[in-house]
C-alpha cells in the first residue's frame, strides 16, 4: 500500500463529500483525546448531538405540564409517534399509514406473527435463512411450539451451497416452490447480520405469495442502510430496530410495516391494546376492540415518549440529508473503498489473509463488510481496538466493519485498513 497516496486520496474524497458536515451532528467516541475510528454502526449507531435537547424538551414538558403533556405543549404526546412516521415511510418505501413505531424488535416480531403465522395441519411450515440472528430463531421456534408443532418439522432453514458463504436467490426460490403445499410463512432477514448479504426481498415475496404463503422481513440491518420498497415489493409485514443505522440509542424503539392490503381483513388475528384502538373513539372506553386503520392498529401499549424523542432526533438528520438516496450513493463508495484497501493488503502479502465474505456486488450489500482473518484473528481485532478502531467481533474469526455515510469518512476507512496492515507485523 502506498500510504501517502491513499491518505491524500481519502482526504480529497472527504473534502468533496456533500455530506461532510453531517459528521459534526454526531458525538464521536474518543481514543487518546482524538476521534476514534467508529465502524460499528451495524451494531449501535452514534448519538446525535441533538438527542439531549430532544430528550430535554420532553422532560421539560413532563415537568411543566405533567399529564396535560398528552394534549398540550408544542408536541402533544398523544400523537407524538405520528411525527416520525413520514420519515420512516420514506426510508423503507412505504405509505405513511403502513408504518408505525412501537415496542422493541423481537416483541414486534411476535406480535406480527400472531397475525401472519396461522398454521393448520396442512400449512404450518416457515422458511428462513440459515444462520439468522438468534432472536429470529428463538421467536420462530417458540411460535411454532405455541401452535403445537415441532420446530424440527416446521422450520426450514436455507443454507449456502457447499463451499459458498452466501445464499443464492434461486436456491431460496426453489426451497419455497418445493414446500409450497405446506408453507405458511417465509420470514427472512433483509441483510444477514453475519455475512452482510442483502437479499432480493421482492423475489422472495413474489415466490412466497405464489406458494400461497405470507412474506415477512426482519430489517434490523437493512432499515436506514439500503434502499427498500416494502409497499411496491408486496411484503406482507416487516419490523426493524432503530438503534443501528437509525441511531436511536441502545434498546431504541422499533418500527413495523403492514401492507395496506391487510387493513380491512376481518379474519386477521392480533393481540390488542388500547393504544391500537380507533383514535376517533379511543376515549369512549367502549368494550370490544375496534382497531385504528393502518399499521397503528397493531399498537398495543402507550408510546414511550422519551424513546421516541431520541428517535425523532435522528430522523430529523435523515430528513435534512435528503433521505437515503444521497446517503446510499456515498455508502457504496465508502464501502467500496474499504474493500479496495483490504484487497490491496492481500495483494501486497501475496495471499488472502483478509477474506471478505460479504458479496462484492454493491447491489446486494449495505455498509457492512464481514472479514475473515486467516491468522491471529482475535489478536488483530484487539490490536485495532487498542489503536482506536471500534469494529465488531464475531466468533470464530470474523471482524465486521461498517462505514456509515452520515458520520464516517474516507479517512476513517484509510486509518482502519492501515492498522489492519500494521497488525500483521505487530501481533
Amino acid at each position: 500500500m502506498n500510504y501517502q497516496n491513499d491518505l491524500a486520496f481519502a482526504r480529497q474524497q472527504d473534502e468533496q463529500d456533500s455530506l461532510k458536515d453531517f459528521r459534526s451532528r454526531f458525538l464521536i467516541p474518543k481514543h487518546n483525546g482524538e476521534d476514534a475510528v467508529y465502524l460499528c454502526g451495524n451494531s449501535l449507531g452514534l448519538q446525535p448531538v441533538s438527542a439531549q435537547q430532544y430528550l430535554a424538551d420532553q422532560l421539560n414538558t413532563w415537568e411543566n405540564l405533567a399529564v396535560e403533556g398528552w394534549f398540550q405543549g408544542n408536541d402533544p404526546w398523544l400523537d407524538y409517534h405520528k411525527s416520525v412516521t413520514g420519515s420512516i415511510a420514506r426510508l423503507v418505501g412505504a405509505r405513511e399509514n403502513e408504518v408505525t413505531v412501537m415496542n422493541s424488535l423481537t416483541v414486534n416480531l411476535h406480535l406480527l406473527m400472531v397475525s401472519f403465522y396461522k398454521p393448520d395441519n396442512k400449512r404450518f411450515k416457515i422458511i428462513m435463512e440459515g444462520g439468522a440472528f438468534p432472536s429470529d430463531q428463538y421467536a420462530m421456534e417458540s411460535q411454532v411450539r405455541f401452535h403445537g408443532f415441532n420446530p424440527k418439522d416446521a422450520i426450514i432453514e436455507i443454507f449456502p451451497r457447499e463451499g459458498e458463504v452466501t445464499l443464492r436467490t434461486e436456491d431460496i426460490i426453489q426451497a419455497i416452490d418445493q414446500n409450497q403445499n405446506e408453507l405458511a410463512l417465509v420470514l427472512f432477514g433483509g441483510i444477514n447480520y453475519y455475512t452482510g448479504q442483502f437479499f432480493d426481498l421482492k423475489a422472495i415475496a413474489d415466490a412466497a405469495h405464489a406458494a400461497g404463503a405470507y412474506a415477512g422481513f426482519d430489517l434490523a440491518h437493512a432499515a436506514g442502510n439500503v434502499p427498500l420498497q416494502l409497499h411496491n415489493w408486496g411484503a406482507d409485514f416487516a419490523c426493524w430496530c432503530s438503534y443501528k443505522y437509525m441511531n436511536s440509542g441502545p434498546g431504541g424503539i422499533s418500527g413495523i410495516f403492514v401492507h395496506e392490503k391487510h387493513f380491512t381483513g376481518k379474519e386477521m388475528n392480533r393481540f390488542a391494546g388500547w393504544w391500537g384502538y380507533r383514535r376517533d373513539k379511543q376515549f369512549l372506553m367502549a368494550p370490544g376492540f375496534d382497531p385504528e386503520v393502518g399499521a397503528a392498529g397493531w399498537q398495543v401499549s402507550t408510546s414511550p415518549i422519551l424513546l421516541l424523542a431520541l428517535f425523532k432526533a435522528s430522523m430529523a438528520i435523515f430528513d435534512d440529508a435528503g433521505g437515503l438516496g444521497i446517503l446510499r450513493e456515498k455508502s457504496v463508495r465508502l464501502t467500496g473503498y474499504l474493500e479496495f484497501l483490504i484487497q490491496a493488503i492481500n495483494q501486497q502479502e501475496g495471499e488472502e489473509i483478509y477474506r471478505i465474505i460479504t458479496p462484492g456486488d454493491p447491489a446486494i450489500r449495505g455498509c457492512q463488510l464481514s472479514v475473515v482473518c486467516k491468522r491471529n484473528a482475535r489478536a488483530i481485532f484487539n490490536y485495532l481496538a487498542q489503536n482506536g478502531v471500534i469494529g465488531d467481533w464475531r466468533e470464530p474469526d470474523v471482524i465486521r466493519l461498517s462505514p456509515v455515510p452520515l458520520y464516517n469518512t474516507f479517512e476513517d476507512v484509510y486509518k482502519a485498513v492501515r492498522l489492519m496492515a500494521d497488525a500483521l507485523k505487530a501481533v
